[in-house]
């Protein structure tokens, strides 16, 4: 089958270099358009390009796939089917009609939930006991096609998004694969797959940088999830409210929950010694072990503490209560 590979993320890359090692005849790669950067920052990674480029292969990145310049390069490559991952552009009904067979989607979840860009930091957010991918054959309705296949997975209790977004790229792996066998044995009448439930959609809306303003009027344990959904951006950060000093912003680099509730308000530091800082909240208490003060450095908590002198009964606050 000749194969169009559509894909910008880390997520994409292990089955791109799946379909390149299997029968399946890898055509191009469509990716997103390198982005500059400001100031000194180094580009960003692209592991997609880096795959292609190892084996040969075109790359093609429109503004928009969604183009009379892009279809006609679409139509060019004569593809049976494309194979989007974690591609960043929403195809339209012209697009995918390109290729004999349309499109197949892997996606970060299992849909209908979780429909949208984020779908694994959302389900690690909500503290969903379990996550999964889904191969979908696309229709130009966001995340909207039947299912071809689907795959669960526990979700670790201290388990982030920079851990779990691989595992799921690799289990997505055999589940692209099958999915593309069952569109090749398809009569091309007869719905493969199976159809989403609309009153079970939710959304995984892109994220922001003030999903990482902490709010600790929720519990420990959802301060916690938030932290390991977050990862590795926007992270988390809270505010020293001190005494006689404006408010110093404090990103918590690494944390850990201790269930034992703590008789203080949330947010209230219960201590600050050693090498550990302990804040109050509902349900337990969310402990520090490294923080990056405004401007500074990450630093271990210990040497925060030393430089700092925070003291016991003194508060954290969200930003948007300052």
């Amino acid at each position: 089958m000749r194969i169009v590979m559509m894909g910008t993320g880390p997520f994409a890359v292990p089955t791109l270099e799946a379909l390149i090692a299997s029968d399946h005849e890898v055509v191009c790669l469509f990716t997103q358009p390198l982005r500059p950067t400001r100031g000194k920052r180094p580009a960003p990674p692209t592991p997609m390009r880096d795959v292609a480029q190892q084996h040969g292969l075109p790359i093609y990145d429109p503004e928009s796939i969604n183009t009379d310049e892009a279809r006609e390069i679409l139509r060019q490559q004569a593809a049976d089917l494309l194979v989007v991952c974690d591609y960043g552009q929403i195809l339209s009904r012209e697009s995918l009609a390109e290729a004999k067979l349309g499109g197949i989607n892997l996606h970060g979840s299992i849909l209908p939930k979780y429909r949208g860009a984020a779908p694994v930091n959302w389900a690690i957010y909500n503290g969903d006991p379990e996550t999964g991918i889904t191969v979908i054959h696309m229709t130009p309705k966001l995340d909207g096609g039947p299912c071809l296949k689907v795959v669960r997975t526990p979700i670790g209790p201290t388990e982030t998004a920079v851990e779990l977004e691989p595992r799921l790229a690799l289990l997505g792996v055999p589940a692209v694969l099958e999915s593309i066998a069952m569109l090749e044995a398809s009569d091309g009448e007869t719905l493969v797959g199976e159809p989403q439930d609309p009153s079970l959609v939710s959304k995984a809306p892109r994220l922001k940088k003030t999903d990482a303003d902490i709010d600790w009027t929720k519990s420990a344990q959802q301060i916690y999830n938030q932290f390991r959904a977050f990862q590795p951006w926007p992270g988390c950060y809270t505010h020293w409210s001190r005494e006689g000093k404006p408010p110093l912003r404090l990103i918590l680099a690494e944390i850990s929950l201790e269930p034992e509730p703590a008789a203080a308000e949330p947010g209230t530091i219960i201590s600050a010694t050693g090498d550990q800082l302990r804040i109050a909240a509902e349900g337990g208490q969310i402990v520090v072990q490294k923080l990056q003060p405004a401007g500074k450095k990450i630093m271990e908590a210990a040497e925060f503490i030393r430089g700092y002198q925070p003291a016991a009964g003194e508060r954290f606050v969200a930003e948007s209560l300052l």
